[in-house]
């Protein structure tokens, strides 16, 4: 089997705004972990129109299988290209909405997978997998083929570096350490994992260290992405600085 190109049952219930914009465009969100990426592209997909491509939850899903397939970091580490290959081969993502929530979810090889990738056991995983050169090109191959049609919003660590150089808007995403690790830790408590502040707190430190030194696309601030530190703006706060950044477009 090979990767799913395809994307299905990504676009929202909500109504779109009419008129924001005379034409389809691709917005990119990178930033930090926990940051609340995820949560203002989805808002803003939703407002727009757009599909919604989480692209983490990609390099979570090959963690995913990774793990349930039994193959250490160390294992990973020493696999050739090819054999890299073939292991991705085997590897099937696709994305489907939930018709109840009106939100798609990632789905591993026909099985839903949306609550497991969040664990933080993948989270510990998936800066060192998403590292690897020959799992960070067929990912962002698939990206690029999501985003051909544009309409989109995609958030992540590289997308408007290297996912998406030309999107016609960027975001880069950040918030101080203290709000990040909160944020997480209610996210996964909420959910029924079983975690200290202590462990979110170093799973962040960690992934951010490993984000931003990483050889293949580290994570940093495009030239032309607007910088919004969301440490003391709520949703709707951060939605409409969004908004407005897509409003300006119209005249550009």
């Amino acid at each position: 089997m090979q990767l799913s190109g395809s994307i299905s049952g990504t676009a929202y219930k909500m109504q779109a705004e009419p008129n924001i914009l005379p034409r389809k465009i691709i917005i990119a969100i990178d930033g930090f972990s926990s940051c609340g990426k995820s949560t203002l592209a989805k808002a803003l997909a939703r407002k727009l129109g757009y599909n919604y491509i989480d692209s983490g939850a990609m390099y979570r899903a090959v963690t995913l299988f990774i793990q349930q397939n039994g193959i250490t970091l160390e294992e990973l580490s020493g696999m050739s290209e090819e054999q890299l290959e073939k292991m991705l081969d085997h590897i099937q993502i696709t994305f489907r909405l939930n018709s109840d929530s009106g939100f798609s979810e990632i789905y591993l090889n026909d099985i839903n997978v949306e609550e497991k990738i969040r664990d933080l056991k993948v989270s510990d995983w998936v800066s060192p997998v998403s590292a690897i050169p020959a799992i960070r090109k067929r990912m962002v191959r698939k990206q690029q083929i999501y985003g051909k049609n544009k309409g989109i919003v995609m958030d992540g660590r590289d997308i408007g570096t290297k996912v998406f150089p030309n999107a016609e808007l960027k975001i880069f995403m950040t918030a101080s350490k203290n709000v990040r690790a909160k944020r997480r830790f209610d996210e996964l408590t909420e959910k029924g994992f079983m975690v200290t502040m202590d462990e979110v707190s170093k799973n962040i430190e960690d992934r951010d260290s490993k984000d931003t030194t990483r050889k293949e696309s580290p994570l940093r601030q495009a030239e032309d992405a607007v910088l919004l530190d969301n440490s003391n703006l709520n949703q709707e706060e951060q939605l409409q600085f969004a908004m407005d950044l897509v409003s300006t477009l119209k005249t550009a």
